[in-house]
């Protein structure tokens, strides 16, 4: 049986928003205004939002909603259980968890260079993509009509423009091919091609799953996509020269380099509604300034670095065999793991005391949704704030996950974040004001896709069926695409395993029921932001420096390679 997402503690619901009249804003004729997806009297993400914010969210929304029906079509036409456990499995390799394990293994593996580049387009990928989401504040596609199908408990809490998942796929496919097409190209012509359609396979997997899973629309893929090409042709044609002003130049690079990132970290913008793009950003933004700090530091003064960097770096990976290799990486993982869990309560023990010092002297920086320090008393150790690297108690669900990854999956139907319960609620207010107008005789609002298409196909003579059948096979997809539209703005929230997909009762709730339903954001800290900011520096610098100085020192590294030569 299907089950409703609503596990939340006493306390921890959103406010239901009261209903009201639509406002019109200064004279605007009805027909000339697009219902705000907000219902805190209608008018939640007007005051939100910057006018200039909520105007392009307002210019926008329009493609979201007409883009929908068509994703339902094509989801109900293609999917199939086998599709279902493929695509979200597959969407794990477009995740920021799935990354930030591998990629500090390109680095302990001699592939620096590359490991280096994927790093800045995944954080830049990840960084302005959650910008651009709290910026825009656009819902996911509403469900239902369509079915949403993930293995991830935070994604839905996210909006849907641009995706993230996309941009990371596409960057890295691009990125790769155009290393392979480089005159650095190592690999047979033969294996060449291989890896470019393994590159063009795994990003339009990502990209298609997206759709197939509901989780994304059309604009947000396109969107996507578009950032994570122009981030790999920019990183790729101008990083190196980058690169080499860096390591000729002193102490200021990294430190110019560093201040910059923290000033994209604090006008990154506000979200309207509780999102945790900002938390994936900030530590992305923190990965960055542990990588060029840490690698800035071992190329200048390391006493290993000739062993890694430069046309002449001795280390090699099949000299080092599989044994040693294997060993590193698990001592590195290890050493990063072991950061994770002194640093972080060790920041979060330490950083309120600061902060209520720091607010009694009118010097804090708050930020919505964030409780500052003077609001609490202490901070759990254990609060799930990650979504990035698993806390160390969660190894074992991890890998329970990984071996039976279909038991993580599940099906939901209906708002599952405030974005996708103030749509659904606005959604349902245009299609009752639509036809309160039809009734009265007053003037219409731009009518719905299924109202537009009956006119167009009267228009060209075609017979529209009350069952919005039509006399050929296109015209029935088109009906089909119109049920799909009816659909829009209702439903309860239901959450269903991958044996039990059963679609929820298309009952109309109230606002209040709506949101009562929601799967509720946790709490967050306002010293989470430097927490993450310190602990993700961390082990980007001991991934890139630190970790390989101690593999040498404790006959791990690849100094006997230099004297076997």
């Amino acid at each position: 049986m299907c089950k409703p997402a609503n596990s939340s503690s006493p306390g921890s619901e959103l406010p239901a928003p009261s209903a009201a009249p639509l406002p019109t804003g200064g004279g605007e004729k009805a027909k000339d205004v697009v219902v705000d997806a907000g219902l805190k009297s209608l008018d939640h993400y007007r005051r939100a939002l910057p006018k200039w914010r909520y105007s392009l969210r307002q210019y926008l929304l329009p493609l979201v909603r007409w883009e929908t029906p068509y994703l339902a079509a094509f989801q109900n036409a293609v999917r199939t259980p086998a599709l279902d456990s493929y695509f979200a499995i597959t969407a794990n390799l477009g995740t920021h968890t799935f990354f930030m394990i591998g990629l500090p293994i390109l680095f302990w593996c001699g592939f620096r260079g590359f490991g280096k580049g994927l790093v800045h387009i995944l954080a830049e990928g990840v960084f302005f993509t959650g910008f651009l989401k709290d910026m825009c504040s656009l819902p996911r596609p509403l469900s239902p009509p369509l079915q949403r199908i993930t293995m991830s408990g935070s994604a839905a809490l996210e909006y849907g423009f641009p995706s993230t998942h996309s941009a990371n796929a596409v960057s890295v496919a691009v990125y790769g091919i155009l290393m392979l097409r480089s005159e650095h190209n190592i690999y047979s012509p033969t294996t060449t091609v291989a890896l470019e359609a393994l590159a063009y396979f795994y990003a339009l997997s990502i990209i298609i799953g997206r759709l197939y899973c509901g989780m994304h629309g059309f604009i947000d893929v396109i969107i996507g996509s578009i950032m994570g090409t122009a981030i790999s042709l920019v990183e790729f044609y101008y990083a190196p020269a980058v690169e080499e002003w860096m390591y000729s130049s002193n102490y200021a690079a990294p430190l110019i380099i560093a201040l910059i990132i923290l000033v994209l970290v604090r006008v990154h913008p506000e979200p309207a509604d509780d999102c945790p793009c900002f938390d994936d950003s900030v530590a992305f933004a923190g990965v960055m300034i542990g990588l060029e700090c840490g690698m800035w530091r071992f190329a200048r003064y390391s006493p290993y670095a000739t062993i890694y960097n430069g046309p002449h770096a001795s280390f090699s990976l099949a000299a080092m065999g599989w044994s040693m290799s294997i060993t590193r990486v698990i001592f590195g993982v290890l050493m990063i793991f072991a950061w994770r869990e002194a640093m972080k309560p060790a920041m979060l023990r330490f950083l309120p005391h600061l902060y209520r010092l720091l607010e009694r002297v009118g010097m804090s920086l708050p930020r919505r949704f964030f409780v500052p320090a003077s609001e609490y008393k202490d901070v759990p150790l254990h609060v799930r704030d990650d979504n990035l690297i698993p806390n160390v108690s969660d190894l074992p669900k991890v890998m329970r996950s990984i071996r039976g990854p279909g038991r993580g999956r599940s099906v939901s139907i209906g708002p599952q974040s405030a974005a996708d319960a103030y749509e659904t609620l606005a959604y349902r207010e245009r299609r009752r004001r639509e036809s309160l107008e039809g009734e009265n005789g007053g003037v219409k609002s731009k009518g719905s896709l299924m109202s537009l298409r009956e006119s167009a196909a009267k228009q060209n003579g075609a017979d529209v069926f009350e069952d919005g059948g039509k006399s050929s096979g296109v015209q029935q997809q088109n009906g089909r695409v119109a049920e799909f539209e009816k659909m829009m703005g209702t439903g309860t929230v239901m959450i269903a395993n991958e044996d039990e997909m059963i679609l929820g009762a298309e009952d109309e709730l109230g606002e209040k029921e709506v949101f009562s339903r929601l799967v509720k954001p946790r709490v967050r800290y306002d010293v989470e932001v430097v927490t993450k900011l310190v602990v993700y520096t961390g082990i980007a610098w001991l991934a890139v420096d630190l970790i390989l100085v101690t593999f040498e020192m404790i006959g791990l590294g690849a100094g006997h390679l230099v004297a076997a030569l």
